[in-house]
């Protein structure tokens, strides 16, 4: 494209559409202009575009004709129709997470506790295939907006690899907090899943980019996840839980714990865990370790900046860290929580692809291994932690 100004749209009004924006803003790469946004909600749309001082699109179709990129900040119900309709304009679409998945069979009385695992997994696989032979026949590119990819402690692991050329034996990481204040996310026919593709798809994006690094890095091609066993539990929701009204327990139909492991194809492994059951605020991490060295990548909490007060009253205005239920006593203080969860890197990234055709990172094969990945997860976890075969397109 190589243009002087890349023209963006934002498709959504909610919390992504809202950081997608402000990370636009520290773009430096090359020069954007936000067009406009479209959303559903009219009155969402109205004020997200009036605060904003960006044009409040009536119709996507003429949203995508006006842009040259589209933020797909939407529920992942809404994925891929519009990414198929971004890319058929040969357009570039930035897609939030989950990128695709199964949301029910459209009937009143669905419930995710009780639809068939395989039947979620075949589904997704297909929607897959059609969004990756939409890109094939496109101009346009598919960017999968996984923050973690972006990451700085994550980006430079990767440097690490290719400057060591290290091969990565096994890896653990995590992504929980004490849970969702989406209504919605509680709900499978809206979300897709619970914990392990609503939290886990962070940590099992991040380990299966490094394995794609390290392989094409190594070998020339990416190494690719083979096989995940997995087991999900819904502890919230049991009778015996004793709620003491600090974690969310509006779940209705979704696990709120999952446990992941991954068999990659030279027979690697990564243990994954994602939860809405952790206090104190999101702990996002990965370990890697390999053959000639060893890295913990502490993206959330980190001792950057470490804060105390004897009253959380004097802290009232002063932002601390997401999820946090208190900031009496000692707070790990994020002092620019944006930059360390890679939000204005991805972002960056992205628009040097569309500007100057740089390689995408966090690119449509990424998406759909992890996809592919946890939907294969919740086959295995339906029948206890057996190890399912995962189809990588």
């Amino acid at each position: 494209m190589n243009e002087s100004v890349i023209k963006a749209g934002i498709i959504g009004s909610g919390f992504a559409a809202r950081f997608h924006f402000d990370a636009l803003k520290r773009v430096f790469s090359t020069k954007v202009e936000v067009v406009g946004a479209y959303s559903r909600n009219p009155e969402k749309l109205q004020q997200f575009t009036s605060e904003r001082n960006i044009q409040a699109f009536q119709q996507v179709e003429e949203l995508i004709d006006a842009c040259d990129v589209l933020h797909v900040c939407t529920p992942p119900v809404t994925h891929e129709p519009l990414v198929l309709a971004i890319l058929q304009k040969h357009k570039h679409a930035i897609v939030e997470k989950p990128f695709t998945g199964y949301f029910g069979d459209g009937s009143s009385d669905f419930n995710g506790d009780t639809f068939p695992r395989q039947t979620g997994l075949d589904h997704t696989l297909e929607s897959l295939r059609r969004m990756l032979d939409a890109e094939k026949s496109s101009n346009g590119r598919i960017m999968y907006a996984e923050n973690w990819v972006y990451a700085p402690a994550i980006q430079k692991e990767r440097e690490v690899l290719e400057k060591t050329g290290g091969q990565i034996l096994w890896m653990h990481g995590e992504q929980s907090h004490s849970g969702s204040h989406s209504l919605a996310y509680g709900e499978w026919r809206l979300s897709g899943g619970g914990s392990m593709i609503g939290k886990g798809s962070h940590p099992i994006a991040a380990a299966i980019y490094l394995k794609h690094v390290e392989g094409r890095t190594r070998n020339g091609a990416p190494i690719r996840p083979k096989t995940v066993s997995a087991r999900t539990h819904a502890i919230t929701r049991m009778d015996t839980y004793d709620d003491k009204g600090h974690l969310q327990t509006h779940y209705k139909d979704i696990e709120d714990l999952a446990m992941v492991h991954i068999v990659f194809e030279d027979n690697t492994v990564a243990n994954l865990f994602a939860s809405e059951l952790v206090l104190g605020g999101v702990k996002n991490r990965l370990e890697v370790n390999a053959n000639n060295h060893r890295t913990v990548c502490n993206i959330a909490p980190n001792d950057a900046m470490q804060a105390y007060t004897p009253n959380e009253s004097y802290f009232k205005d002063v932002y601390v860290v997401e999820k946090t239920e208190t900031k009496q006593g000692w707070s790990n203080i994020s002092p620019d929580e944006g930059w360390f969860n890679g939000y204005q890197h991805e972002m960056d990234a992205f628009y040097r692809t569309a500007a100057f055709g740089a390689p995408i990172e966090s690119n449509s094969s990424l998406a759909a291994d992890v996809i592919a990945t946890i939907y294969a997860g919740y086959v295995s976890a339906a029948q206890k932690g057996t190890e399912v075969a995962i189809t990588t397109l």
